[in-house]
């Protein structure tokens, strides 16, 4: 792993982390140790908040009435339908938002997908949650865009929200608000 970890959120974030999920619907905090070691066995070290949110607050949340719930660490939803296996520690290969059912250059072949569209689904970064069957909210965890959430979907990748940059704590807190487009 060649990170170190981000420092540690102002007290004000982690209020406002603890707020955007209800203690009734989160799961138990991981604690640093336990964080750490999936850090570890991954090579990728997790961005902040997102670090100090699994670790002091919650690793994961139930389903509430605007959303399917937040995944824990390293776990998939029931729908993921990603080709290779998860990489972490892999650059992830966006900077820009990238339409791939528009581009010319995707080979639309229905036997067999663009490796480029497996890297997006699959390297660096983890899955937050489940937008809806074909969406998935991620985490990046490596390259340029460590510690922004994308939208990744069928169609493409994008930023959040609406290709406008957003880390963990903005991302948690609008969707918290139940602005349109967050799940």
């Amino acid at each position: 792993m060649t990170r170190t970890p981000d420092p540690c959120p102002d007290e004000a974030t982690l209020v406002g982390l603890r707020a955007a999920v209800p203690a009734a619907r989160r799961e138990p905090a991981l604690g640093y140790a336990a964080v750490e070691a999936w850090e570890a066995e991954n090579g990728v070290t997790l961005p902040e908040p997102y670090r100090s949110f699994i670790a002091e607050v919650s690793n994961g949340s139930a389903p509430g009435p605007r959303d399917a719930g937040l995944q824990p660490l390293g776990q998939l939803p029931a729908c993921w339908a990603g080709g290779e296996p998860r990489r972490p520690d892999a650059m992830f290969p966006l900077e820009d938002e990238w339409i791939w059912e528009d581009d010319e250059s995707v080979e639309h072949d229905e036997d067999d997908q663009d490796a480029r569209i497996d890297a997006v689904f699959s390297h660096g970064s983890i899955v937050l949650c489940a937008q809806d069957t074909r969406a998935f909210w991620l985490l990046v965890t490596t390259g340029p865009q460590r510690g922004r959430v994308w939208l990744v979907a069928d169609v493409g990748a994008s930023p959040a929200p609406d290709g406008e940059p957003a880390g963990f704590a903005q991302w948690i807190q609008r969707r918290r608000a139940g602005d349109d487009g967050w799940g």
